[in-house]
């Protein structure tokens, strides 16, 4: 089968990649290497696929269609986005214009060249300040607490118009506090590992007050193909481990993956942030047979032997 992988760069986006080529797909690639993080990650990352890559921007309407003119692909798998809750306090049009206008050139060229099936990553923070606990597909989305999340909920929006209108086959995954090798610089464990190793001190926020539903990325990935296999006229799933982890205790286990202890410095609630997150992952389990379920210490242990190695502090 052939796929296009947009964000093939991009965390998900690689481990994806990897997989599908490696069960014999035929992966296409489409990333703009964003500065938004380390563009040398990035390019790391790619070194690691065994795929047609090409760089451009799904905001530019009129190159992807050329791609897909090209490609053809049979399915399509959409990771590229512009991610983190925080950054859309200052940046809010980068949002709109990768989250908003490259979603809707996508769902566009989806339309002309219908692929058998149209993945693509939502996310947790979809639920908002919700306080029904775990979170069900079931439940009322209508109240973000961020842009990013507004996005998101777009997203999910905008591809059931397609599905309805135009019959395209698309399922949105509400992904879960991703974390595993090949991480985002951005996101907590590679901001606490770094912190950790170098002796600085880590921000906690709400004073520890937060529990996270950290889902190990070849959980995600393993989740995502899955889905990607069985076409649906339209569906939501949620994608996480279905244990959320205090903050504190989560820090522990990664001192433990790390061997050293951290320094912390507790911090006040950032505006757009929830307390905590825990996905209801019965959808997806009967809908593909699995839910992800590796366990946090298993997977910091192989967080940190990565980052040792990557960033040479083995």
């Amino acid at each position: 089968m052939k796929v296009l992988v947009t964000g093939v760069a991009g965390f998900i986006g690689m481990h994806c990649a990897q997989r599908l080529a490696a069960r014999g797909d035929e992966v296409v690639g489409l990333d703009n290497l964003s500065p938004y993080y380390s563009v040398q990650l990035k390019r790391d990352r790619l070194k690691q696929l065994p795929i047609r890559f090409h760089e451009l921007d799904i905001a530019n309407a009129s190159d992807l269609k050329k791609i897909f003119e090209e490609a053809k692909p049979e399915a399509v798998l959409h990771l590229a986005a512009q991610p983190g809750v925080r950054y859309s306090l200052e940046n809010p049009a980068v949002y709109v214009e990768t989250n908003l206008v490259g979603f809707a050139n996508l769902l566009e060229c989806c339309r002309r060249h219908p692929p058998r099936h149209l993945v693509f990553a939502s996310s947790s923070s979809v639920y908002g300040a919700n306080t029904e606990l775990p979170w069900s597909e079931s439940q009322n989305v209508d109240h973000p607490v961020s842009l990013y999340a507004a996005t998101k909920k777009s997203n999910e929006l905008m591809a059931h118009v397609y599905s309805h209108l135009f019959g395209l086959h698309t399922t949105a995954l509400r992904y879960f506090t991703v974390y595993g090798p090949w991480g985002r610089p951005d996101m907590s464990p590679m901001l606490f590992a770094r912190a950790i190793l170098e002796e600085k001190p880590i921000q906690v926020f709400n004073h520890g007050d937060m529990q996270r539903d950290f889902t190990y990325v070849d959980d995600i990935v393993e989740g995502t193909l899955r889905v990607l296999d069985r076409p649906q006229r339209y569906a939501v799933y949620n994608i996480g481990n279905h244990q959320p982890v205090a903050l504190l205790d989560y820090i522990a286990e990664l001192e433990r993956a790390l061997g050293k202890k951290a320094r912390l410095e507790m911090k006040p609630m950032q505006p757009g942030d929830v307390k905590a997150t825990y996905a209801d992952t019965a959808a997806l389990a009967r809908a593909v047979g699995f839910a992800p379920s590796t366990p946090l210490a298993q997977g910091l242990q192989r967080f940190a032997a990565w980052f040792r190695q990557y960033y040479g502090r083995a």
